[in-house]
């Protein structure tokens, strides 16, 4: 498994960076690069929610937390973007061991509850912030940005490195980078014991904890662990698009970034790239048609949901099962 998964991931890797320079579309490099931070959130996403068993919805905060604190430190205090996105990632670890503790005797829905409330609250104190914190000329900055978030803030440089033509590419190879580490991180995690730690207490916590597995450190582990790639997924998310604002907290770029797994298969440590890669694919496809183009996503996900229960992956990885057993299967004579 580990050789298959290394042989797709090597080929993938080669055509992700092959892209730019064989098709050169711009909007379809700025595609890909969304692409590469969405799928980099619901890979870690997926740690939390389909290994360990933790039904979460503070990834859009933890991902938040990483974007603004980026914007915050790049705007007020000069700093390097780069170091900015790693202070941001930094700050979103040591919040989400804050979730995880509030998360410690809870339970089911009770987890996502609250973390949905955790991200609703930031949310609440986001644009309800109207005291000045900042003038620059005319302009009044609030220490959260307000309603109208951050703006013109500084970039990964590519505009001044690379010219107004290629800049794109940089951007995009920053976020393919991103999504690559972020990935064999997750591989790296899945395949450990502490994955098979994640696996037992989702599966019978009970026994799990009777076999000497904490439950306190491995929770507290697990959302430290998804937060620190889901910060700087944020951070690249704030580089890339210059601007940082309450919209990052919508409920339907949450329930977005959830199919997204449920469709490529919860769990799977494919089912993040695959699901997010359908699911824009979808997305683009139904641009065209308006207001029926959530309806259309709708509709995907929920023929998804219904004749794909364990998702894209998990029916794929079924067939190949049962394709491989029955070419198995001895030959009577």
């Amino acid at each position: 498994m580990i050789k298959r998964d290394l042989i797709i991931g090597l080929c993938l890797l080669a055509i992700a960076i092959a892209v730019p320079f064989l098709l050169g579309n711009r909007y379809l490099i700025t595609q890909l690069t969304l692409f590469f931070i969405w799928a980099t959130v619901v890979t870690q996403w997926n740690l939390v929610f389909g290994v360990a068993g933790i039904f979460s919805l503070a990834q859009m905060a933890l991902f938040a937390v990483g974007a603004y604190i980026t914007a915050m430190f790049s705007l007020y205090f000069g700093v390097s973007i780069w170091i900015a996105m790693v202070i941001g990632a930094i700050v979103t670890v040591a919040f989400s061991v804050l979730v995880g503790l509030a998360c410690l005797r809870l339970r089911g829905a009770y987890v996502a509850l609250l973390t949905f409330a955790v991200s609703q609250a930031i949310f609440i104190l986001i644009i309800t912030d109207v005291e000045c914190f900042r003038m620059d000329g005319t302009i009044c900055y609030q220490l959260t940005g307000g309603v109208k978030g951050f703006s013109g803030f500084e970039d990964f440089g590519f505009r001044e490195a690379l010219g107004y033509k290629y800049w794109p590419i940089g951007n995009y190879f920053v976020a393919l980078i991103l999504l690559t580490l972020g990935m064999i991180f997750a591989f790296a995690i899945i395949r450990s014991p502490i994955g098979f730690a994640f696996r037992a207490l989702r599966d019978n916590e009970g026994y799990a904890m009777a076999s000497g597995v904490s439950r306190f450190k491995y929770q507290l582990l697990v959302f430290a662990l998804s937060a620190f790639f889901t910060g700087l997924a944020g951070g690249v998310y704030a580089g890339h698009f210059r601007v940082v604002g309450p919209s990052i907290f919508s409920l339907s770029l949450l329930v977005y970034l959830v199919a997204m797994m449920v469709v490529g298969g919860v769990g799977r440590p494919w089912g993040p790239i695959v699901g997010a890669a359908l699911l824009m694919s979808a997305d683009e496809s139904l641009r065209e048609f308006g207001e029926y183009r959530n309806i259309g996503i709708g509709v995907v996900i929920v023929l998804s949901v219904i004749l794909l229960p364990n998702g894209v992956v998990g029916a794929l990885s079924k067939w190949t099962h049962r394709f491989s057993t029955s070419k198995e299967k001895p030959v009577p004579d």
